[in-house]
């Protein structure tokens, strides 16, 4: 699982660069499949926790998940921190994706920087997949 070590690369920033690395991440949301169709997304794509519209997608295919995600480019942290978990647990198997620590924002120390908002929305997200992965797994 790549989540690791895209989470090493935030170890002993300071709350600037980190937010920085985020943005840089934004710009490296994959697209989504063009079979997905364009916005807008059907509402049970939507992550209802995310204050900003984040739509997902979550498949298992041959006990690997794939994830595919849509964030507006005018919210690049969140964009940000949603590509560094798509880009992070593409590949994984369910196993992987099941230990995954909830609180991500915590995990990358921006607790004290990100809102509580931005903090619900990501365990939002992490709740979402890893239910989603457990459904389609057989979990």
């Amino acid at each position: 699982m790549k989540l690791h070590s895209l989470l090493e690369d935030f170890d002993g920033l300071e709350p600037d660069e980190k937010l920085e690395t985020l943005m840089d991440l934004s710009g490296e949301l994959p697209a989504v499949s063009a079979g997905r169709g364009h916005a807008p997304y059907p509402e049970s794509c939507r992550v209802q926790e995310c204050q900003t519209p984040v739509h997902l997608w979550v498949e298992v295919r041959e006990g690997r998940v794939h994830l595919e995600a849509d964030v507006p480019p005018k919210s690049p942290t969140v964009r940000g921190l949603v590509s560094l978990v798509v880009q992070g647990l593409e590949g994984a198997t369910p196993g992987e994706v099941a230990s995954m620590p909830d609180d991500l924002v915590g995990l990358l120390g921006l607790t004290l920087t990100l809102g509580m908002t931005r903090q619900h929305g990501m365990r939002g997200l992490i709740s979402l997949i890893k239910r989603e992965v457990a459904v389609r797994s057989g979990g």
